[in-house]
């Protein structure tokens, strides 16, 4: 029995590390998503994290961010024709994360790196101004728990949409920004 009790007290410490790397993450059920059927993410852990802005309206509270899931989600499905919200997790700017496909999901967000990163971003237009606070380390956080749970690889490259594909995404203040975060990939 002793030594059960000590596993235990193991995992519960080891889950208390993982947990509080994590930022807090709002799941599909709770922001409302709509059912929807997405591939395994074929190279895992992923060796890329694209990072995103979704170029619309900014989200500070929970109710917020929640309506702004749900309409990117049908933009998305409704407009795009994809099978899903196109982003893994989506941050908001009252510094929680949004699962989109989640962990281990194929993307469709950064054409010729799908099927090898995680595509992150953060809810709002960030091309004169950052995300506050909030959105970067909540953003930052969300690698850091990836990593920890083995689904971004430790030796992984951040870059932002436009190092993937010709667009203004991430923004021009939210690319120079993520440019000084650990991991940026100038040479793509």
């Amino acid at each position: 029995m002793n030594k059960f009790a000590s596993a235990l007290v193991l995992a519960a410490i080891c889950l208390a590390g993982v947990s509080a790397q994590c930022p807090r993450i709002v799941t599909r059920a709770q922001w409302g998503a709509r059912a929807a059927s997405t591939s395994q993410l074929p190279i895992r852990p992923a060796p890329w994290v694209v990072m995103h802005h979704t170029a619309g309206a900014h989200c500070t509270t929970d109710a917020a961010c929640a309506q702004q899931m749900r309409n990117i989600q049908s933009f998305h499905m409704d407009g795009n024709g994809w099978a899903d919200i196109g982003y893994n997790f989506l941050v908001g700017e009252n510094g929680a994360a949004y699962e989109g496909r989640g962990w281990g999901r194929q993307g469709a967000h950064a054409p010729g790196y799908n099927d090898r990163s995680v595509g992150m971003g953060v809810m709002g237009t960030f091309t004169n101004g950052i995300p506050n606070a909030a959105a970067r380390n909540a953003a930052q956080q969300l690698i850091s728990c990836g990593v920890s749970l083995g689904h971004i690889a430790s030796n992984y490259w951040l870059i932002g949409h436009r190092q993937a594909v010709a667009t203004a995404c991430p923004g021009n203040a939210f690319f120079n920004e993520i440019r000084n975060w650990p991991r940026f990939n100038p040479n793509v």
